[in-house]
Formats: C-alpha cells, sequence, structure tokens
C-alpha cells in the first residue's frame, strides 16, 4: 500500500480530518529514516567524529600535545580537544559542515520531489488527495527533519567519543573565560541546532532544484553540484562582493556561541541570510510545481534518463 493510499480512507475525495496534513508529514518522515541510503548518509557523517577522535588521540597520545606548534592546523577547536572532550563536537561540526552535511543534506532535497516522479508515485501521491502546495511543504520539513537529525548524529557520535577517548569537564570558551560542564554541554547543542539552521536555504534550494526535474538523480547531483560551485566561489578573494550573499557564507559562525558572552551579530546575519533563500526559492519552488504537469510520460522518460 502506497502513502497517499494509508494517508487517505477509502472512498474519500479529500482531507476531511484537520490531522490529516499532520498523518501525511509522519509518514513521509519515517518513510524518509527508514531508507537505507539515509541510513548510509548518517553513517558517514557520524563516523567523521569517530575519525577524528581517534587521529588526535594517536597523533597526541592522549597528552596535550594538539596545541603545539602546528596546533593550528585542522578544524576549528581541534587544538582543545585533548584537553577536553566536549571540545570534539565542536571540531566535528566545523569538519562536517562545509561539505558532508550539506552534500547529505543536498541529496536528500534533491530527491526530494524528482524521486517520486521518477518512481512513479509522485502522481498517486497527489490523488490522496494531498494538495500541491501542502505536499510540498511536507517534503521541505521532512527535508528539515534530516538537517536536524543529520547535525544532532554528529554531536552524538562526537560526544560520545570524546568522553570516551578524552577527559572532559569546566570548558575554556574562545572569549578565555570559563564555563561549567553542564554550560558547555548547554552550548554544544544550541551549536548543533545553530548548524541544522543554517542549512535549512541550502535545503530550499535543492528542493526547488528538484521541482525541475523528474530525475531524482539528476536533482540530487545538480543540488551537489550548487553546493561545490558555491563553496569553490566564496573562496575567490576576487568575487569577495558576492560573498555575503551566498548561503554558505556565514556557516561557521556558529563558533560564535562559544563565546562568553554569545556575539549574535553573525548570527543573526546568517540566520537573515538562510531566511532569505528559504523565502526565494521556497516560493519558486512553490511556483515551479504548483504549475507542473504530472504525467506518466514525465515518469517513464525520468527513468530513461
Amino acid at each position: 500500500m502506497s502513502r497517499a493510499e494509508k494517508a487517505t480512507p477509502a472512498g474519500s475525495t479529500g482531507p476531511r480530518n484537520p490531522l490529516w496534513g499532520l498523518g501525511l508529514l509522519r509518514s513521509e518522515i519515517i518513510t524518509l529514516l527508514r531508507r537505507r541510503r539515509t541510513f548510509a548518509l548518517l553513517g558517514v557523517v557520524a563516523a567523521v567524529p569517530v575519525l577524528i577522535g581517534i587521529a588526535v588521540r594517536i597523533e597526541t597520545g592522549g597528552g596535550g600535545g594538539a596545541g603545539g606548534p602546528d596546533g593550528g592546523a585542522g578544524p576549528a577547536f581541534l587544538a582543545q580537544v585533548t584537553n577536553n572532550g566536549l571540545f570534539l563536537v565542536f571540531a566535528a561540526l566545523a569538519a562536517t559542515l562545509p561539505v558532508f552535511l550539506p552534500m547529505a543534506v543536498g541529496v536528500v532535497a534533491g530527491d526530494a520531489i524528482a524521486g517520486e516522479a521518477s518512481g512513479g508515485t509522485l502522481r498517486y501521491l497527489l490523488v490522496a488527495p494531498a494538495g500541491r502546495t501542502r505536499l510540498l511543504l511536507v517534503k521541505y520539513a521532512s527535508v528539515l527533519t534530516f538537517c536536524l537529525v543529520a547535525t544532532l548524529v554528529v554531536a552524538a557520535s562526537a560526544l560520545a567519543v570524546g568522553a570516551l577517548l578524552f577527559p572532559v569537564g569546566e570548558v575554556t570558551t574562545i572569549s578565555g573565560t570559563r564555563i561549567g560542564f553542564g554550560e558547555g554541554l548547554v552550548r554544544a547543542a544550541l551549536t548543533a541546532l545553530v548548524v541544522a539552521v543554517s542549512l535549512t536555504g541550502f535545503a530550499a534550494l535543492g528542493l526547488f532544484v528538484s521541482t525541475l526535474t523528474g530525475s531524482g538523480v539528476g536533482a540530487m547531483a545538480a543540488t551537489v553540484g550548487l553546493l561545490i560551485t558555491v563553496q569553490i566561489v566564496d573562496s575567490i578573494p576576487q568575487l569577495s562582493g558576492v560573498h555575503p550573499y551566498l548561503f554558505a557564507h556565514h556557516w561557521m559562525s556558529f563558533a560564535d556561541v562559544l563565546r562568553e558572552p554569545v556575539h549574535w551579530d553573525d548570527l543573526i546575519k546568517n540566520f537573515q541570510l538562510q531566511g532569505l533563500y528559504v523565502a526565494v526559492f521556497g516560493s519558486a519552488a512553490w511556483a515551479r510545481f504548483t504549475a507542473k504537469d504530472i504525467t506518466a510520460r514525465e515518469a517513464r522518460e525520468a527513468r530513461e534518463a
């Protein structure tokens, strides 16, 4: 039985139950989290903190040598990991945010609509009837759920590995002050939330790309390609004029959460930029999807592609 059949009672001609949309969202999230591809993506991002922790442990022998002459190399916060395993959370998020996390989100977002079209299930979801606007919102909400889950997986993996391999205790902030371990955990959770929010604009862009084609593989490749292109452009000094408008430009502002007090200027700029991308590309995705002709021919062409 398809998700459309599960979400709509037999003989129903419309969503009579006001909670019908929530049922569709629950079904979509469960379907997403049960996919083998999702487990693979989460496994990859969870492995990054493990590799970083083991590498630092081997390099320093468990001592405090990470802050030596080469201590500035590697992801931010890496020099502090041997002194406090909680810093592995910040180091892992800094290492995964530029590439691993957004690539995983790009795969899920790019496949959101195009994957249903290529599998021939999109027309049946619309027959439910979900309504195109509601279905698009459900798809985006499921992608946002994945953003949060993937980020929390990285943070949880890093926290477990950091506590296992290194001592934990009071946290020295970037400002030089010290905070308790409990407050440090709160800052780590807040950092993970900031990282998840930082991916919302890119998720909206990926959803828009997903409405442009009936090929799930093509949409995923195009979304990841846009990510790589933006990262390259953001690293070219001669193009600094466009940097503030790139969705990835303020991603690393999450480090300001570990200041005392928290510096909100760059964080707010990041949130505003992500909100702009969500508004622009969310609207573009809605305009494209509501006018799109969902036909059997489109699904067949997507499979042939």
